[in-house]
């Protein structure tokens, strides 16, 4: 059997434990495991394991991980949410399916502090969605606007997926973070004119607009002060160069504590609960690096990554039409992949791909940036894109009197917008690297 043979048996093993359920890191470890012993041996193995999984963890940069998941796990508990999401309804309520636009915005808000998806969009939707159906929003657009604007913590400082692309690309998770804003700018506009067409398409599925008074803009907005606060110490402080990432991680988790004890919000259960969910999302992410790491070293080994990149450098076909391949094939694998796995999984294979290849002769820095935010952004797309979408599932979890049928319906017109900035974002790099050129 040769060695890319036994190269695309480990990839298929793993996509048929990841369909039957199987743990993702297992997924990955179990048949990177066997292959590395079919292509090595036995003590070769052992000799790789002995210290792989100590060097893998033990790495200074990933503690900005679990230091800005803590961080998002006191804004959970620290109802801070609430206010986001009463403030940016307070602004739009006036325009019709402004209380579906308010919910987009605040998962965006809400994004830029707690860096997970999936916290976000359960966290805005148990505030937003009993509101919106309580004045009569439809079941799929209120499902839809929630599940899309979750989507938006991929891409959105400080997400851990965009940290995890950093650190394994070995790029500065500042520039990093300064990349995402304006592709993540583009995503909320086109989200809110999404909204805006739906609800003049289709009256019915938003009820009509009320605007909030005076007293009540103030109120809301005086309660968002925290959060602006904490934003702009953190993040004003790392891109300032005052403080590094894993350092503005940790002054923004004495903030948030601070701020949740102040608000009267934080108790010692909900301490312990937000401890315990970052220690179990850490792990599970952790779990995942060594298990990816034990797959893609077994697939060097196999030279089937070399091989590829190879057959790629020879093929007599434009670049950009290779960058579109690759999107397509991410979003096909979001349909049995989250997005950390694919990371994980796919970038040590096609990251030296594209920086051997020549983009609008960009550089090789500008180049693993630009191709990052298109990874992400597809990573976003995975989120609600039929048959599985993460976030879709949460808030069928949340949503038990909508179907999950009329939430994938109402997606539609946000995929759409989706599709058109990802094309934006392939063709125009500069939209992706103007804030990092203009900032460092």
């Amino acid at each position: 059997m040769s060695t890319m043979s036994i190269g695309l048996a480990m990839f298929g093993a793993m996509l048929v434990l990841m369909a039957v359920r199987v743990p993702i890191a297992i997924s990955m470890f179990v048949p990177g495991a066997l292959g590395y012993m079919a292509l090595s041996g036995w003590l070769p193995l052992m000799s790789h394991l002995k210290g792989a999984v100590y060097s893998r963890v033990s790495i200074y940069d990933l503690s900005v991980i679990p230091l800005f998941m803590l961080m998002g796990a006191f804004a959970v508990h620290g109802g801070l949410s609430k206010a986001l999401f009463d403030f940016a309804n307070a602004l739009l309520g006036r325009f019709k399916g402004g209380m579906a636009m308010a919910g987009v915005l605040a998962c965006a808000a809400f994004g830029s502090i707690s860096g997970s998806t999936v916290a976000t969009t359960a966290t805005i939707a148990q505030v937003a969605y009993p509101e919106m159906r309580r004045i009569n929003y439809s079941g799929r657009l209120a499902t839809a606007a929630l599940a899309t604007g979750g989507t938006m913590g991929v891409l959105l400082p400080p997400s851990v997926t965009l940290m995890v692309y950093a650190i394994l690309t070995e790029q500065n998770i500042t520039k990093m973070f300064l990349a995402a804003y304006i592709p993540a700018l583009l995503a909320a506009v086109g989200y809110l004119i999404a909204i805006a067409v739906i609800v003049r398409i289709h009256p019915d599925q938003a009820p009509q607009a009320k605007a909030a008074t005076a007293s009540e803009l103030m109120t809301t907005a005086l309660n968002v002060w925290p959060i602006a606060a904490i934003f702009l110490v953190v993040f004003g402080g790392i891109y300032g160069g005052v403080f590094t990432a894993t350092e503005g991680a940790a002054i923004g988790n004495v903030l948030t504590f601070a701020i949740t004890l102040l608000r009267r919000e934080m108790t010692f259960d909900k301490l312990v609960a937000s401890i315990r969910t970052t220690a179990q999302t850490s792990g599970m992410i952790f779990l995942i690096f060594i298990g990816a790491d034990m797959i893609n070293a077994s697939l060097a080994l196999s030279q089937l990554p070399a091989q590829l990149a190879d057959m790629v450098g020879h093929l007599q076909i434009s670049p950009l039409v290779v960058m579109a391949g690759i999107m397509i094939f991410y979003i096909i694998l979001g349909c049995v992949m989250d997005e950390m796995s694919m990371i994980l999984l796919t970038v040590p294979t096609l990251f030296p791909v594209i920086l051997g290849m020549d983009f609008f002769g960009l550089n090789p820095s500008d180049k693993a940036l630009w191709f990052g935010i298109l990874i992400l952004t597809v990573c976003e797309i995975g989120m609600i894109f039929p048959p599985v979408g993460l976030n879709v599932y949460i808030m069928n979890g949340l949503a038990k009197d909508v179907p999950m049928v009329e939430t994938y319906k109402g997606v539609v017109p946000f995929l759409i917008t989706d599709g058109i900035r990802l094309a934006l974002l392939i063709a125009f790099p500069a939209i992706s690297l103007w804030l990092v050129h203009a900032l460092t």
